[in-house]
């Protein structure tokens, strides 16, 4: 996402324990290549159980992936050039990265130009149309592994661009590569079966600069390396914005990463490509040349990874025949929209049809298919979601996304008001999940304990990850708050008239035009009464008890009792096709407290280092030093927040909660709170009164 998307203004752990047995996972594939490059219709041998257990196991077995380092075999000689992409590929039984003799070719597996499949023969061989700027790379099947880089990315593919790209570009692009390879060979080992596994879904970790790299590995990689280590994820995925528009990051990024010792494949997002690229097909050429396809497929156990580049950047004229896209061509920015190329939707068809229909298809890509956060935008949403819904059909079928730092788990049937008119979905066929934001409203905010912004979510979550454990083709996914507790998966509050007041004034001063209003703001936490001490007027004027569940879907339960009174909870939203709920009644009081008041900005020293003064963030932007503001993005809406009237009769005293969230798996987390009743507002403050000695009956107090 980007920093227009933000209305950015510059002024110059419940840790999961789920796990499952194994059994013995067999990879049968059929050999079935065909000349043209396409998928033959012939399905591969299934080797799926009759039916997927209902539960997901207790002990996690040994890691799926083993340390397996190389390259793909290129081979050069006299068969160079030509009108086809040739090789094979085969079992790497003495892990040297070429094809020895009597290493075994491996059948049915496929290999792909970026538009075209092609399943290998009985020998493992495989030939695919060549084309002038394009990547071919094998699709990791179940049961094998491709090998990895010393930092455990991928090496599963040949760039192929002959005149590299046409202009210079900032961070290299793709250089020259010259004629096609005689052959390209893919070399595999056998992993574990997959049968059981997890993931680590990483949404926009969005590194600008290595202080942000530090922030993600003090903060997510080291509460993953926190697990025990047979709960630690067998694969790392990346969905988009790995980067903040520095490539040159990429290297470190993916060694700090590597500590957590699993294959991390990474989504091309719109902060990962190049800017100065005057055409689409040459946005990723960086993002090709330092880390490799922009899209591609992958198979682990009962799972495939079909992961999209559905950032269009420069968008064009195709993009621009739509309503709402016509900043395409009219604008002299360049500007990015959300859209599944035709190349890559022939990908996507083409592995779909080569996959075991009772396999569940995970789409992993940045921009969302649909959002409620941004549910009436179109650049932030995909055009032609409905041309992949009408691939899926009744297959099962996951979407994964990142870019609008927001936690999102939408349930099937699920549609919010503009979907329509935006990129025309009426409601959702499958699960979508935004996997919130690794690096949370853009490392933004005041520190926590660990040194790391706090950078609470657009929708209130906290910055974190999603975990997957993976049962055959069902799976359960957790959010994990980084560098919170690990059974934490919600926060409580109170929205009491005096927070209403206090948070619309100082909303009210955060929307005038940053040169028209005053440099301090209205208010500050100090001035925002203790939500938990309530009077009885303030529970005559609405006062509700409010549950932000992070990744809390339309079939989450809420439920809590005071004094033996059960509270009935709703959802602020019901997904059923309303407008968004927005403004002081509908916000998250827990977060947007925090996100209101940013002392960050008020750094200051002597030191005479101008950078180090306020803070800076994005591409080098600096904020401050300056009167504590609010974050650039607000808690003002959520799409999973629940809330129950506190009673009118409420009696004074203090009173215990203690809230339950129940989710789609059944599994249920727990938030106490305590709330005081009182006839009045207390003084919060020291009583000076009372302290300070008295003359005549009144205070005498210090001189100043």
């Amino acid at each position: 996402m980007g920093d227009e998307q933000m209305g950015l203004k510059t002024n110059n752990r419940f840790r999961i324990k789920l796990s499952a047995s194994v059994a013995t996972l067999s990879l049968c594939l059929a050999a079935c290549a065909t000349p043209g490059g396409t998928v033959s219709t012939a399905s591969p041998a299934s080797s799926l159980p009759e039916e997927a257990p209902s539960a997901m196991g207790a002990n996690k077995p040994a890691r799926v992936f083993s340390d397996y380092r190389g390259v793909p075999e290129i081979v050069r000689g006299a068969g160079d050039g030509g009108d086809m992409a040739r090789g094979a590929v085969f079992e790497d039984l003495n892990r040297n990265s070429v094809m020895d003799e009597g290493e075994p070719g491996l059948a049915g597996v496929m290999v792909s130009n970026g538009r075209d499949v092609a399943k290998t023969g009985e020998d493992g061989s495989y030939a695919l149309p060549a084309r002038d700027d394009m990547s071919v790379f094998v699709i990791q099947p179940a049961g094998y592994q491709v090998p990895h880089d010393d930092n455990w990315v991928p090496q599963f593919a040949y760039e192929h661009k002959p005149a590299g790209t046409p202009k210079t570009l900032r961070y290299g692009g793709l250089p020259a590569t010259g004629l096609l390879p005689e052959a390209i060979n893919f070399p595999l080992i056998e992993a574990g079966t997959g049968e059981t596994f997890g993931c680590a879904v990483l949404g926009d970790t969005q590194t600008y600069a290595n202080q942000d790299i530090s922030f993600f590995r003090d903060s997510t990689v080291d509460d993953i390396l926190d697990m025990p280590a047979d709960a630690r994820p067998d694969c790392v995925l990346a969905v988009g914005d790995v980067m903040g528009d520095d490539l040159f990051l990429i290297p470190r990024m993916a060694e700090v990463i590597s500590v957590l010792e699993a294959p991390q494949w990474w989504v091309h997002g719109n902060h990962d490509f190049d800017f100065d690229a005057d055409f689409d097909e040459d946005s990723a050429d960086s993002w090709r040349n330092l880390h490799g396809p922009a899209h591609y497929a992958y198979e682990i156990g009962d799972v495939m990874f079909i992961v999209l580049d559905n950032v269009v950047y420069p968008c064009s004229r195709e993009d621009a025949e739509l309503a709402g896209r016509e900043s395409c061509v009219e604008d002299d920015r360049k500007r990015y929209n959300g859209r599944v190329t035709d190349e890559q939707m022939q990908f996507v068809e083409a592995v779909i049809e080569g996959t075991d229909p009772r396999k569940l298809i995970i789409f992993a890509h940045h921009i969302p298919f649909v959002s409620f956060a941004d549910r009436t935008a179109t650049a932030h949403q995909t055009d032609n979601v409905t041309d992949i819904y009408a691939l899926v059909d009744s297959r099962p079928a996951l979407s994964l996304s990142g870019h609008t730092h927001t936690m999102e788990n939408m349930s099937p049937g699920d549609v919010y008001a503009g979907w329509s008119e935006a990129v025309g979905v009426d409601a959702l066929p499958f699960r979508h999940i935004i996997a919130g934001a690794a690096s949370g409203a853009w490392y933004n905010g005041d520190f926590d304990t660990f040194g790391v912004p706090m950078a609470l979510q657009r929708l209130g979550a906290p910055r974190g990850w999603l975990d997957l454990r993976f049962d055959g083709a069902d799976y359960v996914e957790t959010y994990f708050g980084s560098n919170l507790d690990t059974d934490q998966r919600m926060w409580v509050s109170l929205n009491t008239p005096g927070f209403r007041s206090w948070f619309d004034e100082i909303m009210a001063w955060h929307d005038l035009a940053w040169e028209e209003r005053d440099a301090i703001p209205p208010l500050n936490i100090n001035d925002l009464p203790d939500v938990k001490i309530l009077t009885p007027e303030d529970l005559a004027g609405d006062s509700y008890i409010t549950v932000n569940v992070w990744a809390g879907t339309t079939d989450t339960q809420v439920t809590a009792s005071i004094d033996g009174q059960e509270l009935t909870f709703i959802p602020t939203q019901q997904a059923r096709g309303e407008e968004t709920n927005m403004g002081a009644e509908w916000a998250d009081p827990f977060a947007t407290q925090r996100q209101l008041m940013v002392a960050r900005w008020a750094f200051e020293s002597r030191s005479g280092e101008e950078r180090n003064q306020g803070w800076e963030a994005y591409k080098g932007s600096s904020f401050g030093p300056a009167a504590p503001q609010p974050q650039f993005s607000i808690a003002n809406r959520s799409s999973h927040l629940w809330r129950a009237h506190l009673p009118a009769d409420l009696p004074l005293g203090v009173h215990p909660i203690t809230v339950t969230s129940i989710d789609r798996h059944g599994r249920e987390s727990y938030e106490s709170i305590i709330v005081e009743v009182r006839a009045e507002h207390p003084q919060m403050r020291f009583d000076r009164e009372h302290f300070f000695a008295f003359e005549d009956g009144a205070p005498v107090r210090p001189e100043e």
